[in-house]
């Protein structure tokens, strides 16, 4: 699979990958190590298209392993700082996003209950998200177990702005539980995933930035979400603090759902994947949709796989 900068961009009509370079990671840069280069991103892989019957199964879908590395780092961007956690992820702090399926109504998803967002989330979410942080990054202390049966490990830290008012070790007990769930992309056998402390070399990072910082991070390697949406830079999964604390309008899903939605959405790209077209009215939206937009007759859907199967749309161009 190649890596590519993507984000759900502002505008009505999908945008193609684009070739963006890497930036210096803030974390690593903080913590003492070598900021070193970011893979470039290479241009959209192609590949046939999904049939007209609707999604299939990954027939046909190939993915291709990253060819270049590439350095470009971007002055002019205040430095961010790590700040190490006080507060190791604590086991069992946030309820499982595992249940957030393809919602059908609000009651149960596609594939279970839908779990309610842990209370400290509802406390977190009662005041308006914080639109401008301290610039600096919180990483979590502590790992989590390697999770998938086969492939190599993809480990991967997590940094939350302080400012926020967000607690560290709540958003890496969703960021964990979703990627470890048996419906995101380690059902492949092909990848696993493990997230490890700040201080350790990662694959890539998570991050919960307010929207001033997650624009002025995505810009760095050429996405302008205007504040707005998520992103994803080569080694940079970028969450937009707002879109995790409310959502999108007309989503008509909890929020949990969209959370897993957006982690898997954007862990994806760094996976290599592209965006996906809803394949029809009433069907659940691929995760690679830009659902963020809206769902075009889909229904909202929170995973890469569904009934042990890749669940995919037709690329969008």
């Amino acid at each position: 699979m190649r890596p590519s900068a993507a984000s759900d961009r502002p505008g009505p009509a999908a945008v193609p990958t684009r070739r963006y370079g890497g930036t210096a990671d803030p974390l690593s840069r903080a913590s003492g190590g070598s900021a070193g280069p970011s893979p470039e991103c290479a241009g959209p892989a192609g590949g046939p298209p999904v049939g007209a019957s609707g999604p299939v199964a990954g027939a046909g879908r190939r993915r291709v392993r990253p060819v270049a590395l590439a350095a470009l780092l971007v002055a002019g961007v205040a430095t961010l700082v790590l700040v190490r956690s006080a507060t190791p992820t604590a086991p069992g702090t946030v309820a499982p996003t595992g249940g957030a399926g393809a919602y059908s109504g609000p009651e149960t998803g596609a594939h279970g209950p839908v779990p309610e967002p842990p209370s400290e989330t509802d406390d977190q979410r009662s005041a308006a998200p914080v639109e401008r942080g301290s610039g600096r990054f919180v990483a979590v202390a502590g790992g989590s177990p390697v999770a998938g049966t086969g492939g190599p490990v993809h480990r991967y830290r997590v940094g939350v702005e302080a400012g926020t008012g967000q607690d560290p070790a709540v958003f890496a007990a969703a960021v964990d539980a979703t990627l470890a769930d048996p419906r995101s992309w380690i059902a492949s056998g092909e990848l696993r995933v493990q997230r490890v402390a700040g201080a350790e070399a990662a694959d890539f990072t998570v991050y919960l930035a307010t929207s001033f910082t997650s624009e002025r991070m995505c810009a760095e390697g050429g996405l302008h979400t205007a504040g707005y949406t998520s992103c994803r830079l080569p080694g940079k999964v970028i969450i937009n603090l707002d879109r995790w604390l409310t959502a999108v309008p007309d989503y008509a899903a909890p929020l949990a759902v969209y959370q897993a939605y957006v982690i898997n959405h954007e862990v994806g790209h760094e996976f290599g994947e592209l965006h996906e077209a809803c394949p029809g009215p009433g069907r659940p939206a691929p995760v690679m949709q830009q659902q963020t937009y809206g769902l075009a007759g889909c229904v909202a859907n929170a995973w890469p796989y569904l009934d042990g199967r890749r669940y995919a749309g037709d690329l969008v161009p």
